[in-house]
């Protein structure tokens, strides 16, 4: 019988057993990936543009192309609004719309509200909108898109720079390690919430200078780890036994030592990306993150904060980011315990 190409270890299934026992943590990974997956899919749930057009014999997706007003039979031939009742009205004289559940995206202004914004819930805005009249739950959603995708950027290039780091201050030891050990600790000691507010003053704060500052301060956080283990394995006897065979240092830390100093590392990967995401919700939320108008759950707590009148702004962002960091935590947990070396031991 020929092996399957995706034969598992038995180290690596006990590890799959222990993680599967966590049912908290093994449920809340189900949940976070649901959440998240519909939250890639944003623009097919909250969207000011139908999903499907049928007009005059032709489809049209205005989800993912634009047309033209004229297109419909308009006017202008500038961009289509579908939300405007003239426009609606030619395309359902000739054909139909198809919605998403929300007609609004993050950034949609509803100028037909009535009341003044913020709005409390209705039927239209399900989460009512915010001081701008602007959709919640639209705005959470591509907020929470938004968040994920920062902390997981933010978590894979500090844990790839702290690894390597921390290999090759552990490796090699001796003045390499004790300089290393020196830059850390200035480093460490710089005032980042100050750098942030100096940068923010001489250029726009975007997407990618956020992740770039927020990388600079937070490779640090795993070298201490992997430091360890690779001074704890550096003088092994198979560590040992492939350098006098006359392999390179490099391939030794790449195949021999990295692989039980990523066990380590994956416990806290969890906890990295929870900590990344608040990292980027408390600089939205002081007005140092992202350029005004994003999805941001900081701005809306930050909207719940000078809007107590509208309690449905805060409490919203407290909800959707609340249970994602305990999503977290509890997959973080469940990972810990995968690879606790005294289960596996058994």
């Amino acid at each position: 019988m020929t092996a399957s190409p995706f034969h598992l270890s038995p180290l690596t299934q006990r590890r799959l057993a222990h993680f599967r026992a966590n049912r908290r943590g093994y449920w809340s990974l189900w949940w976070f990936l649901l959440l998240f997956g519909l939250s890639l899919g944003a623009e097919f749930i909250a969207n000011n543009r139908p999903l499907l057009v049928y007009y005059q014999g032709s489809f049209y997706a205005p989800v993912v192309k634009d047309y033209a007003e004229t297109d419909f039979g308009g006017v202008f031939p500038s961009e289509a609004d579908y939300r405007d009742p003239y426009l609606a009205g030619l395309i359902h004289e000739h054909g139909w719309m198809i919605w998403p559940p929300i007609r609004f995206r993050y950034d949609t202004v509803n100028y037909h509200l009535p009341v003044p914004a913020p709005a409390p819930p209705s039927a239209e805005n399900w989460l009512g909108t915010d001081d701008q009249g602007r959709d919640v739950l639209a705005r959470l959603i591509y907020g929470l898109r938004l968040s994920v995708l920062f902390g997981l950027l933010l978590t894979l290039t500090s844990s790839i720079i702290g690894v390597a780091a921390g290999a090759v201050q552990g490796y090699f030891g001796g003045r390499v390690d004790l300089l290393f050990q020196r830059f850390l600790e200035i480093w460490g000691g710089l005032p980042q919430l100050f750098i942030l507010i100096i940068v923010s003053s001489v250029v726009t704060p975007g997407f990618w200078t956020l992740l770039f500052i927020l990388m600079l301060f937070g490779w640090t956080s795993l070298v201490g780890v992997v430091r360890a283990e690779f001074l704890r394995a550096r003088n092994f006897d198979y560590v040992r036994a492939a350098r006098a065979l006359g392999m390179s240092d490099g391939r030794i830390m790449f195949k021999h030592v990295l692989p039980n100093a990523m066990v380590a590392t994956l416990t806290f990967m969890p906890f990295i990306l929870s900590g990344s995401i608040v990292a980027l919700t408390a600089l939205d939320f002081l007005g140092l993150g992202l350029p005004p108008g994003s999805a941001s759950l900081g701005d809306l707590l930050r909207q719940g904060k000078e809007n107590l009148q509208a309690p449905w702004l805060g409490i919203a962002g407290f909800v959707v980011l609340a249970l994602m960091l305990s999503l977290l935590v509890f997959v973080g947990e469940a990972v810990r315990d995968a690879f606790d070396p005294r289960r596996n031991s058994v």
